[in-house]
């Protein structure tokens, strides 16, 4: 009689339930995926090969398989925890070795790294000085904690109504002065700012001469900056004309752009003087009340970090006190054709292996790539409901082997009681 059966099904449910132990004991491990005992039965061969009425001599583990399913979405307070939805791996630099993870926990190390609880590196796309994001190369990703300086105003668009039931204006009788509000239809203004960040009021009059044409006026902290082109001793107005379906006629109305020039000495604060291209081409005229309803300018005062964000596409914002964002950086994600086939190396990493095959690596949300979440974490994939039940199978799996030994041990001793 043989005990072999028996023994290789104890061993096999043993190993089941470590497991099934091991997927328990990682249920609040963010970005865990649990493993499946895989088992095959094992047959004697001899050089004759086998037989349909082999016996077989028992059971063997034949892998050790993680399943790779999308774990549950947690939502955290922490700005750096980011969650995979979807396909892919973080890609994380280990002294220059590379590994790969779901585990989005995150932080700051002192040189400004984004790193998790080893000090693994995050990696991504760098973006330069300017927010422009570089592809070229995933690199480990770097945040800087200094303020954003000054941008003076260079450009300034303006999208007005006007309303074409208002009076002309002669300006042989009526000549401008932007004191005098009878002098000038309309009017509105936008703040700018110099190369120091210091601001000033470009405000814009309107002022209607004929039906379907009209004067531009413009001054700087009250001073009128139109140059006086004709030598009459005023300036003059930069005309606007409109069809009769109240859009604007570029050709008549220098394609809708004229510049606004101002000297250092006029500004008066240390900065540079400002040139600004004044864009009037989504102006209209309508039989309808005055209003602006487009207006931006692309200058802004200096500001200090307030935060960090990190948007569904991986890329990393700082944000400033002068309310502008500039991008630092691009998470990247990894993805393999046989992700079974990678190595858990401990530490919730995963290794390549010739059965993985190569890493692809690309953005979130491009490709067959998951989206991140900011501010969030994937939780362990591992169901407890099925683990538990799993693992009463297993402890019944291995009850039932062991009551074989203990049936083959009676057969036996009845032999060897026999006379």
């Amino acid at each position: 009689m043989s005990f072999q059966q028996a023994l290789s099904g104890l061993n096999a449910a043993g190993k089941n339930l470590d497991v099934i132990g091991n997927n328990v004991a990682n249920a609040n491990t963010v970005g865990f995926k649990a493993s499946r005992a895989e088992f095959a039965d094992v047959y004697a061969s001899t050089v004759l090969g086998t037989f349909s009425n082999n016996i077989g001599i028992g059971a063997k583990l034949n892998a050790v398989t993680q399943m790779f399913t999308q774990g549950a979405i947690s939502v955290t307070s922490n700005p750096f925890d980011v969650a995979i939805s979807g396909e892919g791996f973080f890609r994380m630099d280990n002294n220059g070795s590379i590994v790969y993870s779901r585990n989005g926990q995150f932080h700051l190390d002192a040189n400004g790294y984004v790193v998790n609880a080893n000090g693994l590196r995050l990696t991504g796309y760098i973006a330069d000085a300017n927010g422009n994001i570089n592809t070229a190369q995933p690199q480990p990703l770097r945040l800087t904690v200094s303020s954003i300086e000054a941008q003076g105003t260079t450009e300034v668009t303006q999208g007005a109504v006007l309303d074409s039931r208002s009076e002309a204006i002669d300006p042989a009788l009526t000549p401008f002065d932007p004191d005098d509000s009878t002098t000038y239809t309309h009017a509105t203004s936008i703040a700018v700012y110099d190369s120091l960040g210091n601001t000033h009021t470009l405000s814009t009059f309107y002022v209607k001469r004929a039906a379907g044409q009209w004067d531009v006026y413009t001054a700087l902290n009250g001073a009128v900056t139109n140059p006086d082109a004709d030598g009459d001793g005023a300036a003059d107005g930069v005309p606007l004309v409109f069809d009769s379906s109240g859009k604007i006629d570029l050709p008549a109305s220098n394609n809708g752009v004229f510049t606004v020039q101002v000297d250092a000495a006029t500004l008066g604060t240390g900065a540079n003087g400002l040139t600004i291209d004044y864009d009037m081409s989504a102006t209209s005229q309508t039989g309808q009340a005055f209003s602006n309803e487009l207006q931006r300018q692309d200058g802004y005062t200096s500001g200090r970090l307030t935060s960090f964000t990190i948007d569904e596409n991986g890329i990393l914002k700082a944000n400033y006190s002068n309310q502008q964002s500039r991008a630092q950086g691009q998470i990247v994600l990894a993805s393999f054709v046989n992700p079974q086939g990678l190595v858990a190396a401990g530490g919730n990493n995963f290794l390549e292996t010739t059965l993985s095959g190569g890493p692809r690596v690309g953005v979130p949300g491009s490709s067959n790539f998951g989206t991140v979440t900011s501010g969030a974490l994937e939780d362990a994939n591992v169901d407890l409901t099925a683990e538990l039940v799993n693992m009463i199978t297993a402890q019944r799996v291995y009850q039932a082997n062991a009551q074989t030994i203990k049936t083959q041990d009676s057969v036996m001793q009845t032999l060897v009681n026999m006379r």
